[in-house]
């Protein structure tokens, strides 16, 4: 006699708020890296950002690695 087998069917799906929040972080993320000039730190120290581009200094080398010119 043989005993009944359950088969079971996992539904692996993606939530929405996962996709949502991961567009989020790569639109900042390429603002960040390609176009920011100052913006992000002019909220905290004013104008002198636009003068010290501390993030494009940063991520200078991998902004021309992905492409965006910057001079």
């Amino acid at each position: 006699m043989s005993s009944p087998t359950q088969i079971t069917k996992s539904k692996s799906e993606i939530p929405v708020f996962a996709i949502i929040a991961l567009a989020i972080v790569f639109a900042v993320g390429l603002f960040v890296v390609g176009y920011d000039q100052g913006h992000i730190f002019s909220l905290v120290i004013g104008e002198q950002a636009y003068a010290d581009l501390y993030i494009h200094e940063l991520t200078h080398d991998m902004r021309h690695a992905a492409g965006f010119p910057c001079h």
